[in-house]
Formats: C-alpha cells, sequence, structure tokens
C-alpha cells in the first residue's frame, strides 16, 4: 500500500490535475487552462513537467472567483 493512497484528498497540501479535478469538480481541461492563465499564481507548483496544485491556495482562489 502506497503513502499516497493512505492521506485522503482533503489533507494534501498538494495535488495532482487529476486529483484536484476530482477534489473542486472542475475538469482536467479546464484546470489546465486556469494553470495556463495564471502560470504565476502562487497555488501552482512545477516538479519538472508535472503540475501541482497548493490545495488550500485554489481554495482561496476559488473563492475570490466569481466564475471559472
Amino acid at each position: 500500500m502506497s503513502i499516497e493512497n493512505d492521506v485522503p484528498l482533503w489533507q494534501r497540501y498538494l495535488l495532482t490535475i487529476s486529483e484536484a479535478s476530482r477534489y473542486f469538480n472542475i475538469g482536467e481541461k479546464k484546470l489546465r487552462q486556469i494553470v495556463q492563465e495564471n502560470s504565476d499564481a502562487d497555488f501552482i507548483l512545477n516538479n519538472g513537467v508535472k503540475i501541482l496544485i497548493k490545495r488550500v491556495k485554489f481554495e482561496q482562489f476559488i473563492d475570490c472567483t466569481g466564475s471559472i
């Protein structure tokens, strides 16, 4: 059993695009578009070519956004 499966999504600091899509109920294409449009935002962490979303900071971003 991997550690990744032991920690629930709502307790993780970082989420992959796929995980963030499930957690926030936003499509992966839309999330990739948001990341591209906000490439210097503090809720994005690039690990090589892998994009990770800082869960709490993205929650704050969504709270301040009227629509996506």
